[in-house]
């Protein structure tokens, strides 16, 4: 299974997606982004986030206040790095996708910061 998504992923989408790491900020391809659209999980897909909810949080970082959907998304806690965060993964295929927290604009307060390279984009 690990091989089916090292050949169909870049090395960085592997590293990511599959490995739950992070691109440094403000070099991901959609951080500053603002073409109307979906974004799609760049594993298998599936609708993530809508260009409607994406806001410029200023950590470099795509962001959005909330899913397409409450079932897009997934999250599980996260302990790495010494701190306890929610981390969100794709609900279809389970690839990582960044983290969420409580510090985002209304109506939600969340801030779902996520990774570029997590992400494909379909313009509307």
């Amino acid at each position: 299974m690990e091989k089916d998504w090292q050949t169909c992923l870049t090395p960085e989408q592997y590293r990511i997606l599959r490995g739950k790491g992070t691109e440094r900020a403000f070099t991901g391809k959609y951080y500053a982004h603002k073409e109307n659209g979906t974004y799609l999980c760049a594993g298998c897909g599936h609708e993530l986030f809508s260009s409607e909810t994406k806001f410029d949080s200023g950590t470099g970082w795509p962001s959005f206040w909330q899913p397409v959907d409450e079932a897009a998304v997934a999250s599980e806690t996260d302990v790495s790095l010494g701190m306890t965060r929610t981390e969100v993964l794709c609900s279809k295929c389970g690839g990582h996708l960044g983290h969420v927290f409580p510090d985002g604009p209304g109506p939600t307060h969340l801030r779902y910061c996520i990774n570029s390279a997590s992400l494909d984009f379909k313009p509307r």
